[in-house]
């Protein structure tokens, strides 16, 4: 009877053991699978502020739940089964994902740089604290539209660094990460957009350091914000345009994805030790967002420009 408690007993602790080690891998592979979707974390941490911008302090943190939520029923509901069905019975169609999302993402981001430098896009001169509860239910859809496609970029991202697991480890993979990076992300976000008002806080103490903290807070939050819009675009050009390259090639059209990789050895044999790392990514970040740029433009030019050279033209004849 001993006997076999203690044999009862081992295999408890044998099955303990697996199921620790199964938790580390899915850990590792979920912190992998993070790392390579950061691009994407940063863009969608850069970009969702402005949908709180300008509705009143008490309305900022709601409306990030919001926005949180439908981050993750986006995530769990309408983005998780679908790339669970594709990468169990038509894995081979993820690359082509994949370059669909970054052709969004480069379009995104050149579309950015064509409205800053043609100073289009000035649809929000209405103040948010005034438009009222529908204007906030509208850009708390917006926003969550957004998130959706930047959301399946991760997913489908984190999906492409496991795809070679079993279906239930993907599986687990893609729900933790789909709940880290939603608290990662909204957990930013909520953090820069209150930054102001723990600004005034500061402000209003006693403590001469405190005040001068304070003002120094709310001065710089204009400069973090336009600051965060620029790295928004930046990730965007990157992210969309190293997705196109890398996935291309796994498409079967291996030339940008080879030269690419070319490039990235040619800056890191330029310098020994650690730094050659630091220009071999610097180097293939860089062209990788001037190749999302180019092939950006290209989309901003047949979605805006030629639609409105057409009518003028019509009008001349």
């Amino acid at each position: 009877m001993a006997g076999g408690l203690v044999a009862l007993l081992d295999d408890v602790a044998a099955i303990a053991k697996v199921a620790a080690a199964s938790i580390d891998d899915i850990g590792a592979a979920a912190g992998r699978a993070g790392v390579k979707a950061a691009g994407v974390v940063v863009d969608d941490a850069a970009v969702t502020p402005r949908y709180v911008h300008g509705f009143s302090p008490k309305r900022e943190l709601p409306i990030i739940r919001k926005i949180a939520i439908g981050s993750i029923r986006n995530k769990l509901l309408i983005i998780l089964p679908v790339a669970m069905l594709l990468s169990e019975f038509l894995p081979q169609a993820l690359p082509y994902l994949l370059i669909a999302g970054g052709l969004y993402l480069c379009y995104e981001g050149a579309e950015k740089v064509y409205e800053a430098l043609t100073g289009g896009h000035h649809d929000a001169d209405t103040p948010a604290v005034s438009s009222g509860p529908e204007h906030e239910k509208a850009m708390v859809s917006g926003a969550i539209r957004t998130d959706l496609i930047l959301s399946a970029e991760i997913m489908v991202i984190a999906l492409s660094s496991v795809e070679t697991e079993p279906f239930v480890t993907r599986l687990l993979v893609l729900i933790a990460v789909a709940f880290l990076i939603t608290a990662l992300v909204y957990g930013v976000v909520a953090a820069i957009v209150k930054m102001d008002d723990v600004g005034l806080a500061l402000a209003e103490r006693e403590s001469a350091f405190s005040q001068r903290l304070g003002r120094g807070l709310v001065t710089a939050m204009p400069k973090v914000m336009s600051v965060l819009t620029v790295v928004g675009i930046a990730a965007m050009l990157w992210v969309g345009g190293h997705i196109l390259l890398v996935n291309v090639g796994e498409a079967g059209f291996h030339w940008p994805a080879d030269r690419l990789h070319d490039l990235e050895h040619w800056a890191g044999e330029l310098v020994h030790g650690g730094f050659g790392g630091v220009l071999s990514w610097t180097a293939g970040t860089v062209a990788s967002a001037v190749a999302g740029l180019v092939v950006g433009a290209l989309v901003v030019l047949i979605m805006h420009v030629v639609p409105k050279r057409k009518p003028k033209e019509d009008t001349a004849h």
